[in-house]
């Protein structure tokens, strides 16, 4: 190995690149930030801080990593540009300094049935390759161990030209797939209930069909009559047998109506492809209850689950086969795969080991590669997403990151941290959105945003070192050194539920009795089994109301008065007090503007250029058609009450003419939890990750029920906002319901009045009740590792 040997001195004089050690930002603009000037150090962690819709991802996201974004896609050529999704410039003055930015964010890991926690880590088809080489019997390729690779074969005459002549001859083929010919590699069978499809005491032209959507007024009503395979007037009932089988099961054919070529489609195998080949909670409400209602989903009893066909399951390595190796907790894969020394496969070996130890590292152990990557919380798809970065050779990259703490106990987040310093360690910017002051504690630099939220916020109140941030007089600053204290009393409860045998996923048998009348924070190391315990054995009865961590899936069409509910009063009051129709007051509706179709603006799309959004010139981003503008309830009309804030709009509706008790309400249960300053019109696309989640909560509020079920409801809650969230559960529990709340937030244990801590572990080292008591005991016994965490934090 030869080495060069240095001469010389060092020079003095800094060299000109080195100058380039901040990403400086001039003038942002982006959502509610207000012309913010911040420069942030390279090659250091710097968190960015602020209560919840203060402006942290709009400055981090959608202006850093977007503009970073953007230019890396303007390398491309402009033909590979137009199968790209198209970045418009953030409202920026200068944007200096950037490198190469990964995104590491909250979003859910894609909700395809065939996509697995190995498919989206790559440790899936590492595996493949490893059981084609060394699987006996032999069996195939890679592809043979694919569960989304079929077996085919066909045989037939080719056509070539051969020494000027044409020549005919046999060729035959044949791929040997993985997938499992049952149910299709998607490892459950479903069985279609035919009276919840049709009503076969009607005719199709009386309505039979009872599925969303297949209307006779439409499209299907015409393909239907001018198919000519049955009679319109005819009861279902009384169809031959042909009839029956051409309306539920004929393969596509090609049929004219109307003049119009169009393809007819037998009922079930529509259903198939457009419902049933998706994710079932990934459905729309109407849809998805249709198909629980329709739908028997139930493991393939071919391949009892796993996917693959017999020939796949067949090949073995040390008697384990690939459906085995999926299915093992992946600390325990990571054991099998260590012990295999074979010199001809030991790069693939050795990257397989690297990605199955990253899993153990960053606290995703207890998983299995053939877990449903759909399953995944928000926290648990952020970390598997985490996975490529750990190992990387790259340096010199920005890593941004949206509150990688979500969903990790107290215990977790020190591995978490550990990684984030490992990371800017390689020479790498490490940026990070965050509200833990565990996390926020390691930084280097702090950025705070604020000082409110939505429009009381977008401006820088402090930046510079964590003492400078504890010192200082903002409000992370100010609740920095918080910790709740341990309740003296504690409520006594009024009833118990009781949960017996519980086997879901990792659970052992588990029998505990849940007091109701009282506020129960279930806890425990992630994946101990707590989502397990809380969703799966409760049951979701009409007693239940259930609030998890599921994405608001909205447009920019959508914002919070029309996902609440809160615009149909809205409008009713609109037209009751103007004589008018109520759809006149809906931007999607009869009242949008002609302009601009409702959208307030007028979109260009220039191909593989950014598109370019001009304020619509007719309405000037009202949105609503002139006439209606005209239109007042109290003064106002329908744009000026959608750009109201909340706390506004509840004044407004509580009293005087514009008086709406229904509104009231909505706007009353926003407030409450924390939403005040939210505009009514603001499109849902801008609100943060913690705003969606209180937005939802505010909407089941006015759920008919008894039990609260609440999924870590902390997650994007600002150190000052999570007091205002245990006022909101004091509420609840005082007015006499029952609220469970599945939790690592030590403010919220510390504020429970009984506490069920699963553990000790995670996966198969979880699954049991480790303590179940108040706060108190579970601090004087120190028996668990949340006791140990939970004394620490209140001093005890």
């Amino acid at each position: 190995m030869s080495k060069v040997t240095r001469t010389g001195t060092q020079s003095p004089e800094p060299h000109a690149a080195d100058v380039h050690d901040l990403i400086r930002v001039h003038g942002a603009r982006v959502n509610n930030l207000k012309d913010v000037s911040v420069e942030i150090p390279k090659r250091r962690l710097t968190v960015f801080t602020g209560v919840s819709g203060s402006g942290k991802s709009s400055l981090v996201f959608d202006t850093i990593a977007a503009e970073s974004q953007r230019l890396i896609n303007e390398t491309y050529s402009a033909f590979v540009q137009g199968f790209m999704p198209t970045l418009a410039r953030p409202e920026v003055d200068v944007l200096d300094g950037l490198t190469t930015v990964i995104t590491v964010d909250q979003q859910r890991m894609g909700s395809d049935p065939r996509s697995t926690v190995g498919t989206a880590t790559d440790a899936n088809a590492m595996l493949r390759i490893l059981f084609s080489r060394l699987g006996t019997p032999h069996i195939g390729s890679a592809k043979a161990f694919s569960f989304n690779v079929a077996s085919i074969s066909g045989a037939g005459a080719v056509t070539i030209e051969r020494g000027g002549e044409t020549v005919k001859e046999k060729r035959s083929f044949s791929i040997t797939g993985g997938m499992c010919p049952r149910c299709e590699g998607r490892g459950s069978v479903n069985d279609i209930d035919l009276t919840a499809l049709y009503d076969d005491t009607k005719s199709l032209a009386e309505g039979a069909l009872t599925i969303p959507g297949y209307t006779m007024e439409g499209w299907y009503g015409r393909i239907f009559s001018g198919s000519g395979f049955f009679d319109m007037d005819k009861p279902i009932r009384k169809y031959t047998k042909r009839e029956l089988r051409d309306l539920l099961h004929k393969e596509p054919t090609k049929i004219k109506v109307e003049g119009i070529n169009l393809t007819y489609e037998g009922i079930i195998p529509k259903l198939q492809k457009s419902m049933l080949a998706k994710d079932v909670e990934a459905l729309q409400p109407h849809i998805r209850a249709f198909v629980k209602r329709a739908v028997t989903f139930s493991v393939c009893p071919d391949c009892e689950g796993t996917r693959l066909n017999e020939g796949a399951r067949s090949s073995k390595i040390k008697k384990i086969s690939i459906a085995d190796a999926c299915a093992m907790q992946i600390s325990d894969l990571a054991k099998w795969v260590r012990d295999l020394d074979e010199p001809s496969v030991a790069p693939l070996l050795a990257t397989l080991r690297q990605t199955l130890d990253s899993f153990v590292e960053i606290g995703l152990g207890y998983l299995s590669l053939d877990r449903p990557s759909g399953t995944l919380s928000g926290g648990e798809s952020q970390r598997v997403k985490m996975i490529r970065h750990l190992g990387s050779s790259l340096t010199d990259v920005t890593y941004v990151f949206d509150e990688p703490t979500v969903g990790l106990h107290p215990h977790d987040i020190q591995q978490m941290n550990s990684l984030l310093l490992r990371l800017r360690d390689k020479g790498n910017t490490v940026l990070v959105v965050e509200h833990k002051p565990e996390t926020i504690a390691i930084a280097d630099h702090v950025v705070d945003l604020g000082p409110g939220a939505g429009q009381g916020g977008g401006t820088i109140c402090f930046e510079g070192t964590v003492e400078g941030l504890r010192a200082g007089d903002t409000i992370t600053g100010r609740h920095f050194g918080d910790r709740a204290k341990l309740k003296e009393t504690v409520r006594e409860p009024n009833g118990k539920l009781e949960i017996r045998g519980a086997k879901t996923h990792n659970l052992r048998g588990v029998d505990v009795d849940v007091p109701l009348g009282v506020l129960v924070v279930v806890t425990g190391v992630a994946g101990s089994g707590k989502s397990s315990l809380v969703h799966g054995s409760i049951p979701a009865s009409e007693g239940v109301i259930s609030v998890d961590q599921g994405a608001i899936r909205g447009s920019r069409r959508s914002n919070p008065a029309t996902y609440t509910g809160l615009l149909d009063p809205i409008r009713k009051a609109f037209a009751k007090a103007n004589g008018v129709k109520p759809a006149l007051f809906s931007a999607n509706s009869e009242g949008a503007c002609p302009g601009c179709n409702g959208a307030g603006v007028v979109y260009t799309d220039l191909a593989m250029m950014a598109g370019v959004s001009t304020v619509c010139e007719e309405c000037e981003g009202k949105r609503f058609h002139a006439s209606v503008l005209e239109h007042h309830l109290g003064g106002r009309d329908i744009s000026e009450v959608l750009a109201m804030p909340v706390t506004e709009a509840a004044e407004f509706f509580g009293a005087g003419e514009a008086r709406t008790p229904a509104a009231h309400r909505i706007l009353e249960r926003m407030a409450d939890v924390g939403l005040g300053y939210l505009s009514l019109g603001q499109p849902l696309t801008t609100l943060s990750g913690g705003e969606r989640q209180r937005l939802k909560l505010a909407t089941h509020m006015a759920d008919k029920g008894g039990v609260y079920v609440l999924d870590e409801p902390t997650a994007g809650l600002h150190l000052a906002d999570v007091e205002q969230l245990l006022g909101l559960l004091d509420r609840l529990v005082d007015s006499g319901k029952s609220v469970i709340v599945v939790e690592h937030h030590q403010a919220v244990m510390a504020h429970a009045d009984w506490i069920i801590d699963l553990g000790p572990g995670a996966g198969h080292d979880g699954g049991r009740i480790v303590f179940e008591g108040t706060p108190t005991a579970l601090v004087e016994g120190r028996t668990t590792l949340t006791g140990e965490h939970l004394a620490t934090y209140v001093g005890a």
